[in-house]
């Protein structure tokens, strides 16, 4: 490991980090922009989104080699190149097909950058400080996205989605600038061997799964399509595992769920995330679709909740290094668990202030534990497999994330049809009620707009057709709450169990095959 300056390191990664996560946000505010812009349907432009995400989910099993066989420096700068280029592209698109080869470009740069920063840190700092050092880390993971939507919406809003991308072009150069100066090599390679048929099931099976839960929300859990690629996904992971287990060299070493903390630690940062997309993506469509708030509006709802979490990461980090993380587990699992369940109570006049105030005490329950919970699990694994053990971790959350999605999407949209047809029966029975009450509305309309009465009938259940949607709508996304309530009670169960590994790690880290770097001290 070269002699590096801690402080320099550490800014060009964070940059870097912040950097790919918030441009990794920016473009969900966009897409009805995009829509009218290429003159293209929803589905279409979703792949955006879902480009970006597969990339990434079929990348970060292979950082793990890529981080062993070349330096520190060289990868990094390779990555913020790809993502620096893929922004210039998406800047200049002239065409749908154009900007889409500019994301998958800006997810190769992501897909490598975010395992590679989370193993530089796990290297650089030991275990007795990875909280607060991961605190600073989680500034750049978790403050980015949470802004990322207040910054689109003012954006689209008055200007052009291309500065989107642009503003990410200035940065990215600034980073590599930042980096070509300042940024040595911390991991030491080893050159391993390339496990071709590892990279190619792994890039099938993650694949598979994650397009096949991405297109549930779209196309129902029932259709062919979903089906198809969950089953082409299960069937290589299957033999992704099988290769992994039994060659010398594996492309990523699944021993590294022997460790039980990591394991256990994995499955509850899972849940969490199941948890926190679900909010994410729920609550913009209450917002805009159901409210009509415009896109600045909900993103400066989510704010303060971005701001809270920023300034608790690094707390939560410090905490950490002190109590561990089992209380913080605990403490922000209740507090996530409680203000989820009352998302479960949203109506039509839900005030923006009340909204407010849950999204933001939620981020302050998240901000414990999204990043002392998964270096809870790091710390127990050594030192020779924490390539290994990052991307597993990072592959399992982005699944997770992606199931999450797609399962608050299908539920939302399946009980909102479940409770139109329960408004549609009651409606349309013969009660004296509902026929008064439509007769008072169709004359109401009539005396003040002067149409004939059959047209204001017609008006009238429109009117009550449209409320009914509404009403609908709200219940289904309350639904899917609900079942972000259960992952999070999940989670809170699991997390009881959550322990410090000091003495495994210990003897661990001592005794590698492979001599173990030096700390680096500011």
């Amino acid at each position: 490991m070269e002699n590096i300056h801690l402080g320099r390191t550490l800014a060009v990664l964070l940059l870097g980090s912040f950097i790919s996560i918030l441009n990794q946000t920016l473009i969900n505010i966009a897409l009805p922009h995009l829509m009218t812009d290429f003159n293209m349907a929803a589905t279409t432009a979703q792949w955006l989104s879902t480009a970006y995400m597969l990339v990434n989910g079929v990348l970060i099993p292979i950082t793990a080699f890529l981080i062993a066989t070349f330096g520190t420096r060289s990868l990094f700068l390779s990555a913020m190149g790809f993502f620096t280029i893929g922004s210039v592209i998406c800047a200049i698109a002239p065409t749908f097909s154009v900007l889409l080869i500019g994301r998958i470009l800006q997810a190769i740069g992501a897909g490598i950058l975010m395992p590679l920063v989370m193993n530089v840190f796990l290297t650089i700092f030991p275990p007795e400080r990875r909280g607060a050092a991961m605190g600073m880390m989680g500034i750049a993971m978790i403050f980015a996205p949470a802004v990322g939507p207040t910054l689109a919406g003012w954006i689209v809003e008055h200007y052009t989605w291309r500065i989107l991308f642009i503003m990410m072009i200035p940065l990215g150069l600034i980073d590599l600038l930042l980096a070509f100066r300042w940024l040595g090599n911390v991991n030491r390679p080893t050159f391993p061997k390339f496990d071709t048929w590892g990279a190619i099931t792994s890039t099938l099976g993650f694949g598979g799964l994650l397009y096949g839960f991405s297109e549930a929300g779209t196309y129902g859990w029932s259709s062919f399509t979903v089906i198809g690629f969950l089953l082409l996904g299960t069937f290589f992971l299957a033999l992704f595992v099988w290769r992994e287990l039994t060659i010398k060299e594996p492309l990523l070493e699944l021993r590294v769920f022997q460790y039980n903390i990591f394991t256990l630690t994995t499955v509850i940062g899972s849940a969490i995330n199941l948890t926190m997309f679900g909010g994410m993506i729920l609550l913009p469509i209450y917002l805009q679709n159901i409210r009509g708030f415009t896109p600045l509006e909900a993103g400066l709802l989510m704010l303060p909740g971005a701001l809270l979490m920023g300034v608790m990461s690094p707390i939560s980090g410090a905490l950490f290094d002190r109590i561990g993380a089992r209380p913080l587990a605990i403490i922000g699992l209740i507090i996530t668990a409680v203000t989820t369940w009352e998302f479960t109570r949203l109506t039509s006049d839900t005030t923006y202030s009340h909204i407010m105030l849950l999204y933001t005490v939620r981020s302050f329950g998240m901000s414990f534990m999204m990043m002392t919970v998964q270096t809870a699990g790091l710390n127990q694994v050594p030192l020779r497999l924490s390539s290994h053990a990052t991307a597993m971790s990072n592959t399992v959350r982005q699944v997770a994330g992606s199931i999450g999605t797609a399962l608050m999407v299908t539920v939302m949209t399946t009980r909102s049809t479940i409770h139109m047809g329960d408004y549609a029966n009651t409606i349309t029975t013969s009660s004296p009620e509902i026929l008064s009450a439509l007769q008072e509305v169709s004359g109401s309309i009539a005396s003040l707009t002067g149409m004939p009465l059959p047209a204001a009938q017609a008006t009238a259940i429109q009117t009550i057709y449209g409320k009914a949607m509404m009403e609908s709508t709200i219940k289904g996304i309350n639904d899917a709450f609900l079942l972000a309530t259960l992952f999070a009670l999940i989670a809170l169960f699991l997390s009881f169990f959550i322990s410090r590994p000091e003495r495994q790690t210990t003897e661990v880290v001592r005794k590698p095959p492979i001599e173990e770097p030096k700390t680096v001290r500011p």
